[in-house]
């Protein structure tokens, strides 16, 4: 009997030594960039409403990612303003995991700054590119 107690008060201690572990490990995850203040602008370029299938609703128009970059390019190339995009929820859909990857991956090939407007309040898509070798 004293063998089994002493068993799992070592199994314990062990159990509370990794809780710590893994909390030390997550201290800190975010990155100061993450952390930094969002700068939102008064008025934006160009105002998107996310729609169901991962589609956007730009100038009353359901668009695919690569439609909405190819109109977002076409905007670019027009010399109109571009520089900030606000993405914000439909009336039936909700802004989705999805919708934010894409626009993530126009905003850094077309080069302009994209928001996310989530429970009325808006914050900043920011993304980190690597280097390809």
């Amino acid at each position: 009997m004293r063998l089994f107690v002493r068993n799992r008060g070592m199994r314990l201690l062990a159990l509370l030594m990794v809780v710590v572990a893994l909390g030390a490990c997550a201290r800190g995850t975010r990155s100061d960039t993450a952390k930094a203040p969002v700068n939102v602008p008064a008025s934006f370029d160009v105002t998107l409403i996310a729609t169901k299938d991962g589609q956007f609703d730009y100038l009353d128009a359901p668009l695919t990612p690569q439609d909405l970059r190819a109109a977002l390019n076409y905007r670019k190339e027009q010399s109109l303003p571009m520089s900030t995009v606000l993405l914000k929820r439909g009336e039936k859909d909700k802004v989705k995991d999805v919708h934010i990857v894409a626009l993530a991956r126009i905003a850094v090939a077309l080069g302009f700054t994209a928001y996310v407007m989530e429970d009325g309040e808006i914050n900043e898509i920011r993304t980190t590119t690597t280097k390809e070798e």
